[in-house]
């Protein structure tokens, strides 16, 4: 039985630097990576925009995502000797970001995308950890990449999205419903990034199974 770990936290969280560690240190013959949504879209135009323009239109963008959630399961059970899938985020992302959205702008999409989640494949984590890192960390690991300066208005650093998406993961009783995962472990984000990945590899280094 495979034992699926998701990352999650907002964008220049630390994920990428966790992951990659994971790839460095573990068996590759007994685990899955699974990328993060944009990297499974190969055209950069086909890549739904954050900040939704109606109610429609954010749907959409989760129907294009659970494709990508369903190519994951299909790879997963072709691969029965898999023991460990580790996400580069979940379906509780797609989730996270309906209840922001409906909270900033009053679209009501998350009990639809929820009801729509139940008839579609995807694959559930038994554990998520999210790295809950601050807005003025993420902001500064942003600028040091260069990015700040060529996109100034970058949605998914907005303080509204990100205070709502933290809500969904670390606070559930604040949303409308509670994470997919089942189970949701915190881990602060703020410090040194390797610090930060070795506490990771920590963590499912215990939930792997034997």
């Amino acid at each position: 039985m495979t034992t699926v770990i998701a990352f999650e936290g907002p964008s220049y969280g630390g994920k990428t630097t966790a992951i990659g560690h994971l790839r460095h240190t573990l068996n590759p013959n007994s685990v899955m990576f699974c990328d993060c949504y944009v990297r499974s879209i190969p055209r950069h135009q086909d890549i739904p925009r954050p900040s939704t323009r109606s109610a429609d239109e954010q749907l959409r963008a989760f129907e294009t995502f659970m494709r990508i959630q369903e190519a994951r399961a299909t790879r997963l059970a072709r691969r029965p000797e898999t023991r460990l899938a580790i996400l580069d985020r979940s379906v509780d992302t797609l989730l996270a970001h309906a209840h922001a959205l409906d909270a900033m702008y009053g679209y009501g999409v998350l009990d639809l995308a929820r009801q729509r989640l139940n008839a579609l494949p995807h694959l559930r984590p038994d554990h998520t950890l999210y790295l809950d890192t601050s807005a003025e960390v993420v902001g500064l690991r942003r600028k040091e990449t260069g990015h700040a300066a060529v996109e100034p208005d970058y949605f998914l650093h907005d303080a509204q999205f990100l205070h709502h998406t933290r809500a969904y993961f670390c606070t559930p009783s604040q949303a409308a419903a509670t994470v997919v995962a089942a189970e949701v472990t915190v881990v602060p984000g703020d410090g040194p990034r390797h610090d930060i990945a070795q506490a990771a590899e920590a963590l499912v280094r215990f939930w792997a199974p034997s």
